[in-house]
């Protein structure tokens, strides 16, 4: 399910959103987790072509989710090399989960796991086949796909790989969206925002594939048979990055799978994070909070969304204990707008489209989604702004941070809450069919399977409509109050 250090808290594509991620085909940005609210999302239309994978698929490597059958193995595997002794130890949590345990009382303030360098992998680990590590990096592949083609050479070669114990301890098929088949997504995350994320990031995943196979793999088949390297391998591989890599900004910035450490879970209520600390020369991290023995100790992932959090983790945290969380609200250009085209033009200039996506909190929503309301809702008479409003609402404007236009304030708003109810009836009508929805099932795995998809697209749709229901509340108020005259806009 969820179990990971990830204090590398990218992702992989050029996709603005929340939090810093990787892009691994044009740059990378390795900041330290945070939440970026005023970045927006373009709405993608036309991705009804993406692959998808079965959701039957079965690797002949890795265990399933719940799995503790290969931990002793892998307890003995890390201590042999070089882990020293434990205060945390792998266990069964909630809901079937794997995670790490207290196994005597741990202090506040304690530094736990201590994993050496020799136990991380990076994109400087020597391959057991050296030749299909000397051809990718003569064709100068990115660290992610280079990751990620390692994990598969590795896994393949089995007990013959000196990862062999860690990687059969590694999920089969997790519960991250990616492992979701394109009917599932259709079908359970039809409300929210989220769907589209999730089939651009498999649409990235299978593109990025489609070019290894072209300019390498197809050239090297003796070293990259189609048999192990396919769209099913890098899915899996690509999966077990986007959960599991730390990023390591005391170790020159490198990020790395770190045995032991990714089965760490995540909560909410902390804020501690794996990091290398140069003193010990080992992988640490720092806890925030006393544990008793056997109780689970967690690590935060990052400030991410509910829906981030479901996207690469395959979890939604329990209602009401994510403070970071959000909702992307789409919003689009109107194209009966005798405007359409100047104002369209202004967007593109600042790399926005006729539709975007923002982010609402609990709390309010971000400048630029204002912005993109006034840019929408202005008259022609107002054509001089349009690039000024453009710029806003895709953060690149350095000046006029109080951007405010009160001639068409109500009207913005009025623009923001259509947008917002329009969103809530969406998720009105799920949540209604939800109770009453069969499940396309053949077997109790299935079942299983099923059950737990759809709670988990329940518990995201009825997270992300109680802040749209919130911000419809703020908005009818202000303009209730506006159009009382209590407010000058």
């Amino acid at each position: 399910m969820a179990e990971a250090s990830r204090t590398f808290h990218a992702t992989l594509f050029s996709l603005p959103t929340f939090s810093p991620r990787l892009h691994f085909k044009l740059s990378y940005s390795h900041s330290h987790p945070s939440l970026h609210l005023k970045r927006a999302r373009s709405v993608q239309r036309s991705i009804s072509e993406t692959k998808t994978m079965s959701s039957n698929t079965t690797l002949p490597w890795g265990c399933d989710i719940d799995s503790l059958e290969n931990a002793e193995a892998l307890q003995k595997w890390l201590s042999d090399s070089g882990l020293p002794p434990q205060k945390v130890g792998i266990n069964k949590v909630e809901m079937g989960k794997r995670g790490l345990v207290a196994l005597k009382k741990i202090n506040r303030g304690e530094n736990l796991l201590f994993v050496p360098p020799s136990l991380l992998i990076t994109s400087d680990s020597d391959w057991s086949s050296p030749e299909a590590g000397h051809v990718l990096k003569q064709h100068n592949v990115a660290d992610l796909p280079l990751l990620a083609t390692y994990l598969i050479s590795e896994a393949n070669l089995q007990k013959s790989s000196r990862w062999s114990n860690y990687i059969s301890f590694l999920p089969r098929q997790p519960y991250s969206l990616l492992y979701w088949t394109r009917s599932e997504l259709d079908r359970y995350l039809k409300a929210s925002q989220i769907r589209l994320r999730a089939i651009e990031r498999i649409a990235d995943i299978t593109g990025t594939f489609d070019d290894l196979r072209r300019r390498i793999f197809s050239k090297h088949p003796h070293l990259f048979p189609k048999e192990v390297f396919n769209l099913v391998t890098f899915r899996w591989s690509f999966g077990i990055l986007l959960s599991r890599l730390i990023y390591l900004s005391s170790m020159d910035g490198k990020v790395a799978l770190v045995p032991w450490a990714d089965m760490l879970n995540h909560s909410c209520e902390v804020e501690t994070y794996l990091n290398y600390d140069k003193s010990s020369q080992a992988v640490v991290f720092t806890t925030d909070r006393a544990y008793q023995p056997g109780e689970q100790v967690f690590i935060s992932y990052g400030k991410k969304s509910n829906a981030e959090l479901l996207l690469s983790y395959g979890f939604v945290p329990k209602e009401g204990t994510n403070l970071n969380d959000s909702v992307e609200l789409p919003l689009s250009l109107r194209i009966s707008d005798k405007c359409y085209k100047q104002k369209l033009k202004a967007l593109k200039k600042h790399g926005l489209s006729a539709s975007q996506c923002y982010p609402i909190q609990i709390s309010g929503w971000p400048l630029e989604l204002m912005a993109y309301a006034y840019l929408t809702v202005s008259p022609p008479s107002m054509s001089k702004q349009f690039e000024e409003m453009a710029a806003m609402a895709s953060n690149e404007s350095i000046i006029r941070k109080d951007l405010r236009y009160p001639e068409i304030e109500e009207k913005a708003l009025q623009f923001i809450l259509d947008n917002c109810e329009s969103s809530i009836s969406k998720y009105s009508k799920f949540l209604k069919e939800s109770g009453s929805m069969d499940l396309d099932i053949t077997s109790q795995k299935q079942q299983n399977r099923g059950v737990f998809l759809k709670q988990l697209a329940v518990d995201i749709c009825t997270s992300e409509q109680k802040i749209l229901y919130r911000a419809q509340y703020i908005l009818k108020r202000r303009l209730r109050d506006m159009r009382s005259g209590e407010l000058r806009a």
